[in-house]
């Protein structure tokens, strides 16, 4: 195989990666709101565990932690800008790295579950309460965007020590 086309095959792989963590957090994302929203009323709980965590059927129009106001238009634009600057900061050390590739996948998908949710409804769907430890509702596209933002900077960090 040429070193072009090896190129080539190396760029489709990773990319590959990224696209199906990305979908597979939006299928995950988009299929759980799905149970809530037909399962829920607005502002209904249940216990999943007792004191500790709780499905809540939130309905949010703010952005991440209740910042950044209410306007759909402003919040998906801002997540479109944040995902070009994450791409731009990290597609060299997605073509060295699965941990960048994986966490940029997540990120994507996230993200992407959460712009579905605000052009389709006006709002994002909450509902992972840990309510005696975390003060905010949030999703599955918030956790997967968390975990992927702390790959990122825990492989930014490694690279950097291993300089």
């Amino acid at each position: 195989m040429s070193l072009n086309r090896s190129y080539k095959h190396s760029t489709l792989v990773n990319t590959l990666v990224i696209a199906g963590v990305a979908i597979a957090v939006l299928w995950l994302d988009q299929f759980t709101k799905h149970l809530v929203v037909t399962s829920f009323l607005p502002g209904e709980s249940r216990f999943v565990i007792p004191h500790f965590l709780k499905w809540t059927y939130e309905r949010n129009v703010h952005g991440a932690f209740g910042l950044f106001g209410s306007s759909s238009v402003l919040l998906v634009g801002m997540a479109i800008v944040v995902l070009v600057l994450f791409w731009f900061s990290f597609r060299d050390a997605a073509a060295r790295s699965r941990t960048v590739r994986i966490a940029f996948g997540m990120i994507v998908g996230g993200a992407i579950g959460n712009i579905l949710d605000r052009v389709h409804y006006g709002y994002v769907i909450d509902f992972i309460d840990f309510y005696r430890i975390w003060p905010n509702i949030f999703n599955i596209a918030d956790s997967c965007i968390t975990v992927g933002v702390g790959l990122l900077l825990l492989s930014s960090l490694v690279t950097r020590r291993h300089r």
